[in-house]
């Protein structure tokens, strides 16, 4: 692995949403996974990565108490804030930007739905992000990918060789990521992730490789196959 150039890194692992597609079940990040929180397993390799200094947890008004709770049960130590999050992602993130210490250069961004994320992944993935302004990781899409109009009827079928589907953690420039936020919210512009941001004022955002097991936890289906994965990785002793 190549070596980590020094940095003050932070990592932002929002969990205020309610996940709709997981059924009436308040925050997902809440429900147990193999007899665990979701968003412990997120939270634990983060405080494992020596190159985290600190942790801040945007969540819901409604899930702090529950959120702390976590982060007392499990003796957390690096996660400095717990933030009340906003309606939408960007927001949350926004918020948590702004609880960082001021000591912090770098920003890992990681959704806390992608609990299966492993330590080596992380460190794999930051001593090579770190060498630019924004970086994400991402894989090769293993399906054929059609651009349909609003009638439902094919318009396109882009190249899938070029194409990635894109994951958490995404690495940024702390300074920067400030900055497009900014930007963002006086020009009223959304976007699904921080990295969306950075392309939009123009910013070069390098991909890097992603996990297949990095699956983000949104229906059911979803935390069943998680559980798989869980114990593959238990009978191989890892």
């Amino acid at each position: 692995m190549k070596s980590m150039p020094m940095a003050n890194i932070a990592a932002i692992i929002p969990a205020a949403g309610r996940g709709k597609r997981m059924g009436d079940q308040g925050n997902k990040l809440l429900l147990e996974l193999a007899g665990i929180p979701i968003l412990v397993y997120s939270v634990a390799t983060f405080e494992a990565c020596p190159s985290v200094r600190e942790i801040v947890i945007p969540t819901a008004p409604q899930d702090i108490s529950s959120v702390c709770d976590i982060v007392r049960t499990y003796g957390f130590k690096k996660v400095k804030s717990i933030v009340e999050g906003g309606s939408e992602r960007q927001e949350s993130v926004a918020r948590a930007l702004a609880a960082l210490s001021a000591s912090i250069d770098k920003v890992v961004v990681h959704d806390g739905a992608r609990p299966l994320l492993t330590l080596p992944e992380l460190e794999a993935f930051l001593a090579e992000a770190v060498s630019y302004r924004a970086a994400v990781m991402a894989l090769p899409l293993k399906d054929t990918v059609k651009r349909v109009d609003e009638r439902g009827w094919v318009v396109e079928t882009p190249p899938r060789e070029s194409l990635r589907a894109i994951q958490t953690p995404q690495f940024f420039d702390r300074h920067l990521l400030e900055k497009v936020h900014k930007l963002a919210e006086a020009e009223g512009f959304t976007a699904t992730d921080d990295a969306a941001l950075m392309e939009w004022q123009g910013f070069p955002v390098k991909v890097l490789p992603g996990s297949y097991e990095n699956l983000k936890i949104t229906t059911p289906e979803d935390l069943l196959l998680a559980e798989a994965i869980l114990q593959k990785r238990k009978e191989r002793g890892s």
